[in-house]
């Protein structure tokens, strides 16, 4: 077929839709974009989806594969993803580019940044084997920090915070564990939350991706050479410097030894100090804050995940939920502040820590 045909293309049975009017608005913008994009719709076919309502297409034309996003405007707003892809670009970061963009009805054409994740190409039994690629994210995270700018951004501020926290309780533990939230839990998981939002909005403000994992970052090249590209950046925030670190060494879909995270964070706070980001001169008082930015990501994740699954079908998130306790729970025994957190946690989990006697005591 020529990639300027008119003509319909064959429907892909691996693509979906959820009704006919949208199916008809996708036709109809292809047909249009086809001609000037050189498309071969006879390629279509499905690439990814992710835990919102969007979802992705690939696609091949005579410069190579292309990306479509479909995003529902209804339930997806893309002008935050084409503001930030802007900024990645400023920032010397490897984003994809926007070739097209129909926001009205919330289709997209990308540039492709490849088939493999950085996820994908992890050596899961050997943590040192990976440390390459954890560099590479680094450098990409120093490059995005250091383009950082005020007010460019909305801010992770108090309100933001508490809303996110607020979805372990409301998803994790009342509608996912069936537990009231109500008295003397209510209590805990209040004055622990305040103490959670100071710790971490003492930190300075940065550009923040949000969700900063191997699971979002491709093995990709630009220009000609090797080099990571950065995916899912449209929630992106201006807001403590501890989270996208805390986001790549505390994944959401792997775990690794505290020594291996030690060495990495390490080697971040190294370059981001040389580099004049406000990372503090003590590694160890980063690193509580790190240990606090991680331990909000994982209540909100819990929380999310929860939601994913009740409320948008999609149980697959909750599988990983384990990880995001055990984050929980090494982190809140780790400081004394924490301990009725995780008193709580692991009443809700039905964890029973064994009993230690201490003989020869008066």
């Amino acid at each position: 077929m020529s990639p300027s045909s008119t003509h319909p293309a064959q429907p892909n049975p691996d693509i979906v839709w959820a009704d006919s009017q949208r199916a008809a608005q996708f036709e109809g913008w292809l047909v249009t974009l086809a001609a000037q994009h050189e498309l071969q719709r006879s390629t279509l076919c499905l690439a990814s989806a992710d835990a919102s309502f969007r979802r992705y297409f690939r696609i091949q034309s005579s410069q190579g594969s292309r990306i479509i996003m479909d995003a529902p405007p209804d339930k997806e707003n893309s002008a935050p993803f084409v503001k930030v892809a802007q900024l990645m670009h400023q920032a010397q970061v490897h984003a994809p580019d926007v070739l097209a963009w129909d926001e009205a009805q919330g289709f997209m054409l990308l540039s492709d940044l490849g088939t493999q994740t950085m996820l994908q190409v992890m050596l899961s039994d050997d943590a040192q084997a990976n440390t390459g690629h954890y560099l590479e994210a680094v450098d990409a995270l120093l490059a995005w920090q250091l383009a950082s700018r005020p007010d460019v951004l909305p801010p992770y501020d108090e309100a933001l915070l508490r809303r996110e926290l607020a979805l372990f309780p409301d998803w994790y533990l009342a509608q996912h564990r069936g537990i009231s939230v109500t008295g003397d839990l209510r209590k805990t998981l209040d004055d622990t939350f305040a103490q959670i939002i100071a710790q971490n909005l003492a930190w300075p403000s940065v550009y923040v991706h949000r969700d900063f994992m191997p699971r979002n970052l491709m093995i990709s090249s630009h220009k000609g050479a090797a080099c990571l590209g950065v995916l899912d950046f449209q929630d992106a925030v201006y807001g403590p410097i501890t989270y996208d670190i805390a986001s790549l060494m505390r994944d959401a879909f792997l775990s690794w030894d505290e020594d291996f995270c030690l060495d990495i964070t390490i080697r971040y706070w190294e370059k981001a100090r040389k580099a004049g980001l406000p990372v503090g001169d003590d590694f160890g008082e980063f690193y509580r804050g790190v240990e606090w930015m991680g331990l909000q990501r994982h209540l909100k994740v819990a929380g999310i995940f929860a939601r994913l699954t009740l409320r948008d079908g999609k149980p697959q998130y909750l599988a990983d939920t384990p990880r995001f306790i055990n984050y929980i729970r090494s982190t809140c025994a780790r400081y004394r502040e924490l301990k009725p957190l995780l008193r709580l946690v692991d009443k809700a989990e039905g964890i029973v820590e064994p009993a230690v006697f201490g003989f020869g005591r008066q």
